[in-house]
């Protein structure tokens, strides 16, 4: 029988164990999972406890057209109730805990912005029509700040833009222009976030778990504490995988592999080399150790060419680093000051975003309880910046060489609430630093990004946020999903692949709200 060998635990290699059982008839037993970390997961990791802070580096948004993603999720039955699918869990939660943001942006007085108004002048529109219309292959190389003015990345457009999707104006227009085609449907309640999904619980809780369990419930073997560091491949035209070479406690193995055996490869980690601080120390920033998952891309992508080009992605640490935070407390006293500031009860309020803060401030407070085995008496809120390589309005150093417990003063100071030392001094928080977070969106090609299944290939696949999908966007979950669904109908040759992505550009009333939206006023 053929075995799969999916290198990575993330969501794409989850995801694609899940597509090789259900539609490519696999049984679990031939499938072996391999990551060199400790837990599976990836980048949608959570974790922690009351006593030690609890910490999550971040969370994808999910909207109603994640098609690969609730058709996947609706075969993976929900741990809360296995009569149930997680999908339908996520829907049932969007449909009691819809985000109806009253508070999205605060100015530097600590007073709400409304949001209603795009603050766009005429320029900015036609600009953004223009970038939209643009083909974009006549956008390699070029960054958004290249496609506007200086006064656009002012507006509130672009703060509630940047501050939902992570971007920056040095990143790709490519990745930029992709983001307003896929989400032009979500325009018209972008200041609310009502057309936002999330999940019941944070997303290794809610979707990493009850996936994990069914695949081990299949007999799917996971492999941890396993670097995989090179993979052989055949001579001659074709690109084939031979051979598995890993490294795993303190020894290496070298793999063979049969004909029809199957290699799929998450290359590259957005959170690879992330560190944590605590309340009272700071994140380090340390790319010293090279991340597996980069270090065998760079051995494939020097072997052979249409791999790729790695080192787009790791050589602009600068461009491509920002920092969370977490914040774990018993005392209710911020959450009940924030639902009075915000007009909304938490889980229902979305993001927070401090428009003029040095930092870029951003902080949500999620629907309680965000962990699945928190307690009742304990509260969790998450927060973070686009901007760590910046002093703070209040707290007179960079953000990454910030304590947690001065990022969480610099937050308070914004918000301007009495009881500052109060909440200051009931509060674990935790800091997390992620070098590579945004590398995704760093100025790039046609062709830094590997095909899912490049061409020539008999049983290789690249899976993730670092493998090409036109016209689909990174930094999503949909994304990663789309590229395993993709790996495995194609390597398979099955007519079960992923549904075409969701073009409302094409819908003319979408495109009339879209622009009735840019003309608020």
């Amino acid at each position: 029988m053929a075995k799969a060998y999916l290198v990575g635990s993330g969501i794409a290699s989850l995801s694609a164990a899940a597509f090789l059982i259900r539609d490519g008839g696999f049984a679990g037993a031939d499938i072996v999972i391999l990551d060199e970390q400790d837990r599976v997961g990836g980048s949608l990791d959570a974790s922690g406890s009351p006593e030690t802070g609890y910490t999550m580096r971040g969370g994808r948004m999910f909207e109603l057209h994640f098609q690969c993603t609730y058709d996947l999720l609706a075969s993976i039955p929900s741990l809360d109730d296995p009569t149930k699918s997680v999908t339908e869990d996520t829907f049932a939660f969007h449909d009691d805990f819809a985000w109806d943001d009253h508070a999205r942006l605060v100015d530097a007085e600590g007073k709400v912005i409304d949001a209603h108004s795009m603050t766009f002048t005429e320029r900015d529109r036609l600009e953004l029509v223009k970038c939209v219309a643009t083909p974009e292959r006549m956008l390699d190389g070029k960054r958004i700040s290249d496609l506007f003015h200086p006064e656009f990345f002012t507006t509130n457009f672009w703060a509630m833009w940047c501050t939902t999707f992570a971007f920056e104006p040095w990143h790709s227009a490519i990745e930029f222009r992709r983001y307003l085609n896929r989400f032009v449907h979500l325009f018209k309640t972008f200041d609310t976030m009502s057309g936002i999904y999330r999940t019941k619980f944070n997303q290794y809780d809610s979707i990493v778990r009850p996936l994990l369990k069914w695949l081990t419930d299949q007999g799917v073997t996971v492999q941890l504490g396993t670097r995989v560091t090179d993979i052989g491949l055949a001579d001659g035209k074709a690109l084939t995988a031979e051979s598995l070479t890993w490294e795993r406690a303190g020894k290496a193995e070298q793999i063979p592999l049969a004909g029809d055996d199957l290699v799929l490869v998450t290359n590259g980690s957005m959170t690879a080399n992330s560190t944590l601080g605590s309340t009272d120390t700071a994140a380090v920033l340390d790319t010293a150790a090279a991340s597996g998952s980069w270090a065998l891309w760079e051995s494939l992508a020097a072997k052979r060419p249409g791999l790729g080009n790695p080192s787009v992605f790791t050589s602009s640490v600068p461009d491509s680093t920002w920092e969370s935070f977490t914040v774990t407390t018993k005392d209710p006293m911020f959450f009940k000051l924030m639902e009075e500031f915000s007009g909304s009860e938490a889980g229902k309020g979305g993001l927070i975003t401090f428009k003029d803060s040095k930092w870029l401030l951003t902080i949500v407070l999620n629907h309680q309880p965000h962990f699945r085995e928190q307690p009742a008496d304990t509260f969790v809120w998450w927060g973070y910046a686009l901007f760590p390589d910046k002093d703070g309005d209040f707290v007179n150093k960079h953000m990454s060489a910030c304590t947690g417990r001065e990022i969480l003063d610099e937050v308070l100071r914004h918000l301007d609430f009495a009881e500052r030392e109060q909440i200051l001094d009931g509060s674990i928080v935790r800091p997390a630093l992620m070098p590579y977070i945004t590398s995704q969106f760093l100025v790039r090609s046609h062709g830094d990004r590997p095909d899912v299944v490049p061409a020539g290939s008999t049983n290789l696949a690249f899976i993730g946020q670092y493998a090409e999908v036109p016209d689909d966007v990174v930094f999503t979950v949909e994304y990663s999903v789309r590229t395993a669904q993709t790996a495995v109908a194609a390597l398979l040759n099955l007519d079960t692949g992923p549904k075409p992505v969701y073009k409302g550009q094409h819908d003319p009333k979408v495109l009339v709200e879209a622009l009735q939206t840019l003309h608020r006023r």
